[in-house]
């Protein structure tokens, strides 16, 4: 999917910017109407004729409609530059011109109505005698420094917003081109080896086996169900029973039991109705073979706990090993990355993986909002 960039898109639509600047012009101006009430130093009775005169009027149109133009267009300019990641130098054109355009406007408005205002907004000799053209340049100049700011400021907000995720989007975008090129060389894998020959070659292993060693010919079975659930067609969804996936992870400790002579301590529990349950293959059993990479399986004391419950539409895979000592094997971690990557795809915010490494224990505790 193409994102469209952020620099060659008018991000705030006319409509919007219409509608918004109106209804803040017309809150604003109620509020006003509202302090001719309130003051004690105002008007308590405006002049009503001057209020709804026919230039009043026009000069509040001619506000609101250069307030809707003003925005429109620096809010769109403002954020092309924050999105073409200009300098700052670059910024004080824009800015130059937006006062320019500000300090006519308020010229405009004060010669078009300057003496009505005046009249029926303050009702108070001293206060008029105030306004002198200095005050009146003064209060114009901060007034266009708070629009102009406030203009600036939501470009900047609605930028870091689009960037966080138009990021989102494309670290997203990644990570599935990554589970693609990893399923790619999955399928190639799977089909330089011939599923048929392999396990008609097991069987056949399997069957001479038998009256020699009961134990090898377990193990040659056991492996030629590991191999069939690897090699096994794709997944529907993406996803496997979870009862399979179950199956695969009892071949794997069974097959670690046959290489150290059933010397293994590994206790391994399922709780609640798996049938119908679904998930994405090969999760729970990365997170086994990691513990039997780097725990001490031959600890009594402290065994493998491997438990999995399941109900009401959840489910929780808890693994809990005791480190192994002495010289360790080194680990980069892809197992764990992959499984996450995995998980964010299919799953969303529905699920979590924590994981705790401890000095001398490990524990991985996954679990899944929606099988």
């Amino acid at each position: 999917m193409k994102i469209p960039s952020l620099l060659h898109r008018r991000r705030f639509r006319f409509s919007r910017v219409f509608w918004i600047t109106l209804g803040v012009f017309l809150f604003f101006q109620a509020v006003g109407l509202i302090a001719l009430f309130v003051s004690p130093a105002l008007n308590k009775q405006p002049n009503w004729d001057k209020v709804f005169s026919w230039q009043n009027l026009l000069s509040q149109a001619f506000s609101v409609g250069f307030f809707i133009l003003f925005y429109f267009v620096t809010l769109n300019m403002f954020y092309r530059l924050f999105a073409g990641k200009h300098r700052i130098v670059q910024y004080v054109q824009p800015v130059l011109i937006s006062f320019f355009l500000m300090a006519a406007y308020f010229t405009v408005s004060f010669l078009f109505v300057s003496s009505t205002k005046l009249h029926f907004t303050v009702n108070n000799g001293k206060m008029e005698s105030e306004l002198t053209v200095g005050l009146v340049i003064f209060s114009y100049f901060f007034s266009s420094l708070f629009i102009i700011g406030s203009s600036l400021l939501l470009a900047y907000l609605t930028y870091l917003r689009d960037e966080r995720k138009q990021r989102k989007v494309l670290e997203e975008q990644k990570m599935q081109l990554e589970v693609e090129k990893s399923q790619a060389n999955l399928n190639f894998l799977k089909a330089q080896i011939n599923p048929h020959f392999l396990h008609n070659t097991l069987n056949f292993l399997y069957a001479k086996s038998l009256p020699y060693s009961a134990e090898l010919s377990e193990g040659i079975l056991t492996l030629s169900d590991i191999m069939r659930y690897a090699l096994g067609p794709a997944a529907k969804d993406g996803k496997v029973l979870l009862k399979d996936e179950i199956e695969h992870v009892r071949n794997v400790i069974k097959i670690n039991q046959l290489r150290y002579a059933n010397n293994l301590h590994v206790d391994f529990s399922v709780n609640g109705v798996v049938n119908g349950a679904m998930i994405i293959p090969f999760i729970l059993i990365t997170i086994v073979e990691n513990a039997f990479k780097h725990g001490d399986l031959k600890s009594p004391e402290h065994p493998i706990d491997i438990r999995l419950d399941v109900g009401d539409g959840l489910l929780r895979f808890y693994c809990h090993n005791k480190k192994k000592g002495g010289s360790k094997e080194i680990s980069t971690g892809i197992g764990l990355e992959n499984i996450k990557k995995q998980l964010d795809l299919t799953y969303g915010r529905n699920y979590s993986l924590n994981v705790k490494d401890e000095a001398e224990f490990y524990t991985t505790d996954l679990t899944i909002n929606a099988v």
